[in-house]
């Protein structure tokens, strides 16, 4: 027998009997790929942020790279909650998420503030 297959609830996989029906609240395969991708994407650009300030001679910029790491966390948190099909046991992911969130939100500024500075 073929292994089994997450398929959408009411999905023809699903009624076909081979494959298994998610819950209700389960993400699409599209919005996992975004998830995933913006993740992917977040760490592209930090790792940019980080060799501009090579390039330009200027450290103030890795504080952004830096800055920018509670977003990416955050991220995470939500990917982790949403893997899990958001169970109530695991909600303090959405209180750490929100949290990384605003410290995110703060750090960035403080460095974007420090790069102002400079110039």
């Amino acid at each position: 027998a073929a292994p089994p297959v997450l398929a959408a609830s009411g999905s023809g996989a699903a009624a076909a009997g081979w494959a298994h029906a998610e819950p209700l609240n389960a993400l699409s395969l599209p919005t996992w790929m975004v998830h995933v991708s913006s993740l992917i994407e977040w760490l592209a650009a930090m790792g940019l942020v980080w060799r501009y300030a090579e390039v330009s001679g200027n450290p103030r910029w890795k504080g952004l790279t830096w800055g920018m790491l509670p977003f990416h966390a955050s991220g995470l948190c939500a990917c982790t909650y949403h893997l899990f099909y958001n169970p109530a046991s695991l909600q303090v992911l959405l209180a750490l998420q929100a949290g990384l969130t605003v410290v995110g939100d703060l750090t960035c500024w403080y460095a974007a503030y420090r790069i102002y500075q400079f110039a």
